[in-house]
């Protein structure tokens, strides 16, 4: 035992300590962060990411774990025939995956982005900007809590989600009936007639 050890005592690194959470972020603190990580990167998402990897590893674990959460229900809001036919339109096909991307994308947009378009998912026409190869996906941002979380405790975020209270997640995302069909573009036209109108004319 060295000197200082005598003198004071041996110090040992208090041990990670967590039970899981169901527990969102605060919306409003939510869409804050987005706001900034949007202004801080002109949008742009290698920007945004890194601004809110950042942010989030500066937050108590808890609330990296809520910021996960609060957007696993912001894309379990948006799970509906109307936007899927949207994103479709937007990038000219959309699969399972491409919609999750699609749908986050969205939530980078912004809040009155978001909200708009889960009430009509035609406004996306009068949005642009954050394309990755010419999509509207953003599939970085469904990694940016897990990675601040592992920084900040070393640990795994999924371990720490309580997925016995929430609910709200992919695994449990309501059953629908499409409302359009990909071999029938006017169906999609009826839904996001604006969507259309632009994407045709752009060529996609």
């Amino acid at each position: 035992m060295g000197l200082l050890e005598k003198l004071f005592g041996s110090k040992k690194t208090p041990e990670f300590a967590m039970h899981p959470t169901a527990v969102m972020m605060d919306e409003n603190r939510y869409w804050q962060l987005i706001a900034d990580s949007l202004a801080s990167s002109d949008g742009e998402q290698h920007g945004q990411v890194g601004f809110l990897t950042e942010a989030l590893s500066k937050l108590e674990p808890m609330d990296i774990v809520g910021f996960r959460l609060r957007t696993d229900k912001l894309l379990y809001d948006t799970y509906t025939s109307e936007m899927w036919c949207a994103g479709y339109i937007m990038n000219g096909g959309c699969s399972d995956d491409g919609f999750e991307y699609f749908r986050l994308w969205v939530i980078s947009r912004g809040r009155e982005v978001y909200e708009n378009s889960k009430a009509d998912p035609d406004t996306l026409a009068n949005v642009h900007g954050g394309t990755v190869e010419d999509l509207y996906d953003f599939e970085g941002l469904w990694y940016v809590a897990n990675t601040a979380f592992q920084t900040k405790t070393g640990k795994d975020l999924y371990e720490y989600i309580d997925n016995e209270n929430f609910k709200t997640n992919e695994g449990n995302y309501p059953q629908f009936e499409f409302t359009w069909e990909e071999e029938d573009p006017e169906s999609m036209k009826k839904i996001c007639p604006n969507l259309f109108a632009r994407f045709e004319s752009e060529g996609v």
